[in-house]
C-alpha cells in the first residue's frame, strides 16, 4: 500500500502543480525575484561548449574543463535529479553613479555585483531556506536536493534559460525583458518531477551595442565571449602580468567590468536590489584609485571580508590599481604614490607599477 501510495503522489499532476507554485511562492517570501522549473536536458548546449573550450577560450579557467561532462547531466551531482529549480535575485546597487565612475579617470571603477556583501553567501542561505521549507511542507515523500550558486560543474545560464528566466543576450549573459541582466542565479537540483516552465523567445534582435562597446573587443561574435580579452577575466581570475595590449583599455577598472550590460537597451528596465545585502559597503562606489593602491594588506583583508571580492588577494588587487593608475591623467601625486610600493612587493605587482610609471613620464 505504501508503495502505490508514493506512485500515485509522484504521478499526480495537481499534487505537482500545487507544489511547484507554492515554491514559486516562497521563493518569492524568501526575497528571490522569480523562480523557474526545467528539466535536466542539457544535450543541445554540448557541441558548442566543447568548441569554446578546445578554442582555448576559457584562458587559464582550467576548472572549466576538469568537470566539463558533468556540467551536462546533473544526475552526477544528484543521482535521480528530474528538475531543477532556478531563481534569479537582482544586485543592482543604484544608478546615479555608474557612469560618472566610469568616465572619472581619477576614480576606482569596481564592477557592480562587488559592491556589497558576497552574493555566494546570500543566495546560498536563500536557497537553503526554500530547501528546507520544501522539505517541512511535503514530508510524506522523500526526495533529494542539493544549492547551487557559481559554485559548481552547473550550466547556470542554460539552466535559467530552460526555466523561463530570460535569454542568453550576445554578451553570453541571461537577459530578462523586464529585469535586464543586473541579476544573480542560483539554483536546486531535486528529485521531484516539478511542472516545468516554458523558454522564453531571445530579443537581442539585430541589437549589437555589447559587442561595440567592448573595451577589448572580448565578445568576438553573437554569443561568443573570449575570456582571455574580458576585462572581468583579466582582473579578476587571471593571476600573471597582464599582456601590454590591455592595459590601456582596462582603464579604471580594478575588479570587473560592466560595459556590456551598461549599454544593453535591456538594462534601462533594470531594478534596484531590494535585498539589503548587496548595498555598497565601505564607499567603494566613490574610491580614488590613489586611496585604493594606498590601502594595506591589513586593510584590504578587513575591508573586504565577506566580500566576493577578497578571492583576488591583495598583490592582485595592488596590480589592478598600478594598471588603473598607469591610465590616470599625468600627475606627479600618481607617480609618488606609485613609487612608494615599488621596494616592498612582488616581481609582478613591481612590473606593473613601472609600466604605470611609465605612462606618467612618456
Amino acid at each position: 500500500m505504501v508503495l502505490v501510495y508514493y506512485f500515485y503522489l509522484m504521478n499526480d499532476k495537481l499534487i505537482w502543480k500545487s507544489i511547484t507554485e507554492k515554491i514559486k511562492a516562497w521563493g518569492h517570501e524568501l526575497g528571490f525575484d522569480e523562480i523557474g522549473i526545467s528539466d535536466i536536458n542539457l544535450n543541445q548546449t554540448k557541441k558548442s561548449y566543447h568548441e569554446w573550450l578546445k578554442a582555448g577560450f576559457q584562458g587559464e579557467m582550467h576548472y572549466l574543463e576538469k568537470h566539463k561532462d558533468i556540467k551536462f547531466d546533473p544526475t552526477q551531482l544528484v543521482p535521480k535529479t528530474l528538475t531543477v529549480i532556478s531563481v534569479r535575485l537582482n544586485y543592482f546597487p543604484q544608478k546615479e553613479n555608474t557612469l560618472k565612475i566610469l568616465q572619472d579617470k581619477n576614480r576606482a571603477y569596481i564592477s557592480r555585483y562587488t559592491l556589497g556583501r558576497d552574493y555566494h553567501k546570500v543566495i546560498r542561505g536563500k536557497l537553503k531556506a526554500l530547501t528546507k521549507k520544501l522539505k517541512e511542507e511535503i514530508k510524506d515523500i522523500s526526495f533529494d536536493s542539493r544549492v547551487f550558486t557559481d559554485s559548481a560543474p552547473v550550466l547556470e545560464v542554460e539552466l535559467a534559460e530552460k526555466a523561463g528566466l530570460g535569454w542568453r543576450g550576445k554578451h553570453t549573459l541571461l537577459l530578462n525583458k523586464e529585469n535586464g541582466s543586473w541579476f544573480f542565479l542560483g539554483e536546486i537540483y531535486t528529485t521531484l518531477p516539478l511542472v516545468i516552465d516554458e523558454k522564453k523567445s531571445n530579443h537581442c534582435g539585430t541589437c549589437s551595442a555589447c559587442i561595440d562597446v567592448c573595451p577589448t573587443k572580448a565578445i568576438i561574435a553573437p554569443y561568443k565571449l573570449d575570456a582571455n580579452k574580458c576585462i572581468s577575466y583579466l582582473t579578476i581570475e587571471f593571476k600573471g602580468s597582464i599582456p601590454i595590449e590591455y592595459r590601456k583599455p582596462i582603464g579604471n577598472r580594478i575588479y570587473g567590468c560592466d560595459d556590456c550590460q551598461l549599454v544593453c537597451p535591456w538594462n534601462k528596465y533594470g531594478k534596484i536590489t531590494k535585498e539589503k545585502d548587496f548595498n555598497t559597503r565601505h564607499n567603494l562606489d566613490n574610491l580614488s584609485l590613489i586611496d585604493s593602491f594606498k590601502i594595506s594588506e591589513q586593510e584590504f583583508k578587513k575591508i573586504f571580508n565577506g566580500s566576493a571580492i577578497l578571492r583576488i588577494g591583495y598583490n592582485q588587487w595592488l596590480r589592478n590599481v598600478a594598471v588603473s593608475l598607469g591610465n590616470a591623467p599625468k600627475s606627479d601625486k600618481v607617480i609618488k604614490v606609485l613609487q612608494s610600493r615599488l621596494k616592498d612587493t612582488t616581481k609582478l605587482v613591481q612590473e606593473h607599477i613601472l609600466w604605470a610609471i611609465n605612462q606618467h613620464q612618456n
